[in-house]
């Protein structure tokens, strides 16, 4: 597993003010969705390209354009899918999927209610998105997810992550795929309620309310 933390003023302004317990939910999920974009462009750094000859109005020259098969964009819901515009906003071109996960609050295991998501993914790079990284759960779940449906470059972006599950997932993970998590910081830890500390509250909550 590969750790990038997008250690930018940016990112750190926009993390700032998604922690304060008195920002508005509207503000909160504007707020989210720009920093996503900022994660966006460091998780694809390594998104697949291929080489194609095009006329500019001056002569001729070589670019690239997003090889195929196209990427495939996974939001863990619920919260997930506040990251989702964030993330094609800069990857119109992609598929999208959905898997539907919350952590049971007496357990802290993943339970998976909703899945939408292509039988083979064998060859595709795959972005899950999901807020926060705290038991580790959640994330395994959805990364084995892919990884049972032939994926192998799977690439999480997260807003914040916990030292605990970071460690959850790399040793899930080991050498069987490559594995990125592209986080805007690395928090202290987690609580006995394993909660992200400082962290920002529940992701979910805070950009839809509680239902």
């Amino acid at each position: 597993m590969r750790l990038h933390v997008a250690d930018h003023p940016l990112v750190a302004h926009k993390l700032t003010v998604l922690r304060d317990k008195g920002t508005p939910s509207p503000t909160f999920r504007q707020l989210v969705d720009e920093l996503v974009t900022l994660l966006a462009y460091e998780a694809t750094r390594d998104v697949h390209v291929d080489t194609v000859e095009i006329e500019t109005p001056v002569t001729t020259t070589t670019g690239v354009k997003l090889a195929d098969p196209r990427p495939l964009v996974v939001p863990i819901l619920r919260a997930g899918l506040g990251m989702l515009d964030g993330m094609t906003r800069l990857l119109p071109t992609a598929e999208v999927g959905f898997l539907g996960m919350q952590r049971d609050e007496e357990t802290l295991e993943a339970v998976t209610y909703a899945n939408r998501l292509p039988d083979d993914v064998s060859g595709r790079q795959c972005f899950l998105l999901d807020p926060m990284l705290a038991t580790g759960g959640t994330l395994v779940a959805a990364i084995d997810y892919l990884l049972a449906r032939g994926a192998r470059d799977v690439t999480a972006v997260c807003l914040l992550a916990a030292p605990e599950g970071l460690q959850v997932v790399e040793e899930f993970v080991g050498d069987r795929a490559d594995v990125k998590v592209v986080v805007a910081a690395v928090d202290e830890r987690l609580n006995e309620k394993a909660y992200i500390v400082p962290g920002l509250g529940d992701a979910g909550d805070r950009l839809y309310g509680i239902v």
